[in-house]
């Protein structure tokens, strides 16, 4: 058995934009993890060993323009067939014809779009937190910022190159903190607070965030491994998805209204934002994902829904994998 079965192992590989840092435990079938803003492998640290327990090859990649992955300078280099094709170097470097990709957050998005430009590669795509919503409607920065009335939505606010840099840089690990507290089940704003989604008219994203506390789920030394990877890099790479999303909505004009055949999951939690804004979404399943096999909304649960529900997250993810087609 190798090592890789037994522990998790780091390593880079090639791609497009140069190198993707992975993490990977256990053998067998391959499952692509794809992480979301703000995060990194690491968010996945639950599901590497149960999933090698299973009988996968779990790996984690840090996705382009974190951790220890490839930062292009380029805005456009971080356009969504850009990470599709991140994810098809990582499947081929890992020696395997085929994978199974899972994604949370814009890692959600990164799936999804991997399965529909790639079905040949991808075989199955799960889905956590942020719903399929086919490519298409309305521009998106124009939709955006008709959101939130007197306040400015926080997609907009990540538009402008250095603006939210000038805010999260000087203190990331304040930042960091408050963001995750901000959307976790047990520590998010009290209903009728202020939204964290919103800035006020000259404020900043984080004058909404919760103080003084950190939700159930992180510790101080998880937070400082997420810390320490941003304040190594900046935040200009991460933020960089949200600076394509007109681009990607042009770039893939062709595929409007096209649903992802391949057997789906989806998981996401009832407190999340993202499935309550969402939900017309999730209502359309049964033709924008006519291939999913299992949907399901965890209670007391945010948007971190891996770090959230670990224990629940792996039985589902364990669950469905196992009844997929060879």
């Amino acid at each position: 058995m190798s090592a890789h079965a037994t522990r998790p192992t780091h390593r880079v590989v090639p791609s497009p934009a140069g190198r993707v840092h992975l993490v990977e435990q256990g053998t067998g079938p391959v499952v692509l993890l794809v992480h979301g803003f703000p995060e990194s492998w690491y968010s996945w640290r639950h599901q590497l060993p149960a999933l090698a327990a299973a009988g996968y090859r779990a790996v984690a990649v840090d996705v382009r323009g974190y951790g220890r992955s490839s930062r292009p300078g380029d805005v456009a280099a971080y356009r969504m067939r850009e990470l599709v094709a991140d994810n098809v170097a990582v499947v081929r470097a890992l020696g395997a014809e085929s994978a199974v990709v899972v994604g949370h957050d814009w890692g959600a998005g990164i799936a999804a779009h991997s399965a529909l430009l790639e079905p040949e590669v991808f075989r199955a795509v799960g889905m956590l937190s942020v719903p399929y919503t086919p490519p298409g409607g309305p521009r998106p920065t124009e939709a955006f910022a008709r959101v939130g009335g007197d306040d400015e939505f926080y997609i907009s606010y990540f538009q402008q190159p250095g603006r939210a840099e000038a805010e999260i840089e000087p203190d990331v690990r304040g930042w960091l903190a408050g963001v995750y507290a901000a959307l976790s089940a047990d520590t998010m704003p009290a209903s009728g607070a202020p939204d964290p989604h919103f800035i006020g008219r000259g404020g900043t994203m984080s004058e909404r965030f919760p103080a003084g506390q950190l939700p159930a789920w992180l510790g101080e030394e998880d937070l400082d491994v997420y810390a320490g990877e941003f304040e190594r890099t900046g935040l200009t790479g991460a933020l960089n998805r949200y600076r394509n999303m007109d681009r990607d909505w042009e770039e893939l004009a062709d595929l409007h209204g096209a649903p992802i055949a391949q057997p789906s999951l989806f998981i996401g939690g009832r407190e999340d934002a993202s499935t309550m804004w969402l939900s017309d979404a999730i209502d359309a399943y049964p033709t924008t994902l006519p291939g999913l096999t299992s949907c399901h909304l965890l209670d007391d649960c945010g948007h971190w829904v891996q770090q959230e529900h670990p224990a629940e997250v792996n039985r589902i993810l364990t669950e469905w994998l196992a009844a997929l087609p060879a």
